[in-house]
This record gives structure tokens, C-alpha cells and sequence, in this order.
């Protein structure tokens, strides 16, 4: 299984991090461990002090690919969900400046949410699906997939040219604007809509 990650996906979360809007998807990847398994608690990381949530859309992949086309890249997901690509940002941001990978502050030990899986009906593949991220109750990102800069369908195909797609695999989609630090003690809670598909509580 992998994780796939999109990056910069959000014009308004590019310009908020002094990004440039990119021309084409930017990918990144977690490795299986970055899951956080099913009743499995969140810890604080001890190497950041500035750790940051990031709500996404989260696409499960159904079918195994390789070079799929875009106008038949729907049918290679089934179902989504709402959940947190968490960065250490401080992190990032020193290796940022070394012009150094940051997959160690990405692709960390359970830094990969997911919620409620929710299968796709053909009025949910139409769109556009809206979400937000709660901290303690109070709504901190709201996200429309209709300002994705790159589509799911755009995704998938872009990311099955490089690597090959297999069951199981995720796509986190990118984040809106609002992303934010958080702390121990913080309640994080995950919407699509009005329903909720996860809690985590941060220890």
C-alpha cells in the first residue's frame, strides 16, 4: 500500500505558505507506517514544536494502473474520505532551506489521517464535495473540490504516469487555506458536509 500526496493543490493554502501556484501536480509520498491505524492514539511528535494539521479529501484506490488516461481515470477509486496530512513545519522549513527532501516532516510514523470511508455514487463523482476541520469546535479549514487546481481524475492519471496504482493505495488530494498549528490537549474532528468521519485528540 502507499500514500500518494498532492501538494499546493489550493491556490489560496499555496499563497498563505508563500508558494508559487504550481503548473503541475506536485507529489509527494508517505510510507505505509504514516497511517494511523484505527483506535490507534495521536502523539505529539518530539521533534517539532510547530506541528500543523492540514484537512484533505482522501481518494482510495480500487483498481491497479499504470499510464491511465484521464478521461478513464474515475473508475480507478471507489471511495473517500476526509482526513490530516500533518506536517512538522518547523522541520519543513529548515530543510526547506537547505534545499533538503522534507520527508521527515511529512512522511513520519501515523502523520497520515484517514476517517469514514464513503463510497462514491455517480451524484458524489459529479461534485463538488465540501469539507471542513474543526479544532476544538471551533472551524478552522473549510475546503470545495471545485477550487482544486488539479482534478481528481488530472491526479490520478498524472501520478499513475510516474508510478504504478494498486488497491489499497491513498491519495490525499491537497488542503485549502486555514492550515494551522496544533497542541496537546487539541480535538481535531473531520466533515464532509455535516457528517462527521473522524476525532482525533492530540496526547
Amino acid at each position: 500500500m502507499k500514500i500518494f500526496c498532492v501538494g499546493r493543490n489550493y491556490a489560496d493554502h499555496a499563497k498563505e505558505l508563500g508558494n508559487a501556484v504550481p503548473e503541475e501536480p506536485v507529489i509527494f509520498m508517505k510510507p505505509k507506517s504514516a497511517l494511523l491505524q484505527p483506535s490507534t492514539p495521536f502523539y505529539y511528535p518530539q521533534f517539532t514544536n510547530e506541528l500543523h494539521y492540514e484537512a484533505e479529501v482522501v481518494l482510495r484506490i480500487c483498481k491497479n494502473g499504470k499510464y491511465v488516461e484521464e478521461p478513464a481515470a474515475s473508475e480507478y477509486y471507489d471511495a473517500f474520505t476526509i482526513g490530516i496530512d500533518f506536517t512538522a513545519r518547523d522541520v519543513q522549513a529548515e530543510l526547506k532551506k537547505k534545499g533538503l527532501p522534507w520527508e521527515k516532516a511529512k512522511a513520519w510514523d501515523n502523520s497520515a489521517v484517514t476517517g469514514t470511508w464513503i463510497p462514491f455514487t455517480p451524484e458524489l463523482r459529479q461534485g463538488p464535495l465540501l469539507f471542513s476541520l474543526d479544532k476544538n469546535h471551533e472551524t478552522v479549514q473549510v475546503g470545495n473540490t471545485k477550487d482544486l487546481i488539479f482534478s481528481f481524475d488530472t491526479i490520478v492519471s498524472h501520478i499513475s504516469q510516474y508510478f504504478s496504482i494498486n488497491i489499497g493505495d491513498l491519495i490525499y488530494t491537497g488542503t485549502p487555506a486555514g492550515v494551522g498549528e496544533c497542541v496537546t490537549n487539541d480535538l481535531l474532528e473531520g466533515f464532509f458536509g455535516k457528517e462527521k468521519v473522524f476525532t482525533l485528540e492530540v496526547k
